[in-house]
């Protein structure tokens, strides 16, 4: 092929964003040369690595995009190391179904038990199964939301919040705030209501949570709005720190 070509080639393949084509089309025609290809096939294989390839890319962006705050895949879980209700109720949960179905996830047990790992790992699968995810924790949320209504752009940051597949809100319970921003919170939480998903994952149980909003009336519509047909797995359990510790204070 001479030169011309193979400059044309690259610049259209370019313009049209098929970065796999380009990169592919010459070893590709060599091979088909040699093993006496169709023009037909040469072009369904150039198309089919291209589709495969994009379909990754896309699914390493919803990676990117989601937020989080670290790696951590479902088959890096220590499953033996998690609390017992978790254990349990995993094989459930790693289907995705709580995702169609619109379910919330609550992740409720003592620090270091997995609660975040489990929540990460669950929104990693999302994304490679072509759901759109957002990681946020609850004090950062909280700061866009008063951010957003200073700035006027609060009816903009609900619409994007509420139309995520999933939405996973950690550190649920590490700080209070104050009644507007606990009326905030609760007004932002209640657009997912029933329609889409969101993770959960809190160190406190429910009857603490009125430590969190300071208003008994204003927790208690939480909690019944957040654990509305919603999973509850129960993450009470030794710390994974504290089991590392003494494997080291025992040898």
């Amino acid at each position: 092929m001479n030169t011309e070509i193979h400059k044309d080639i690259d610049k259209y393949s370019r313009q049209l964003r098929l970065p796999s084509f380009r990169k592919s089309y010459a070893e590709y025609a060599k091979n088909a040369a040699q093993e006496g290809i169709s023009h037909e096939e040469y072009l369904l294989s150039l198309m089919l690595l291209e589709h495969d390839e994009r379909i990754e890319r896309r699914k390493k962006q919803r990676i990117r995009t989601a937020g989080f705050p670290y790696k951590k895949y479902l088959q890096d879980l220590l499953v033996e190391e998690l609390p017992k209700d978790a254990i349990k109720k995993l094989p459930s949960l790693k289907r995705l179904d709580f995702i169609d179905e619109g379910q919330n996830i609550i992740f409720a047990g003592n620090p270091g038990t997995g609660k975040t790992h489990l929540a990460i790992a669950l929104g990693i699968k999302a994304c490679m199964q072509n759901y759109t995810v957002l990681f946020t924790t609850i004090p950062r949320l909280i700061t866009q939301i008063n951010e957003s209504r200073s700035a006027q752009l609060l009816r903009q940051l609900e619409s994007r919040f509420e139309k995520y597949d999933l939405v996973i809100c950690d550190e649920f319970g590490y700080i209070s705030f104050d009644k507007q921003a606990a009326e905030l919170l609760f007004s932002h939480l209640s657009l997912r209501a029933g329609r889409k998903s969101t993770i959960i994952t809190t160190n406190l149980g429910f009857d603490r949570w009125v430590e969190i909003f300071g208003d008994k009336v204003l927790t208690a519509a939480m909690v019944d709005r957040l654990t509305h047909k919603a999973i509850l797995v129960n993450m009470n359990g030794e710390s994974f720190r504290i089991k590392e510790s003494k494997k080291l204070f025992s040898k």
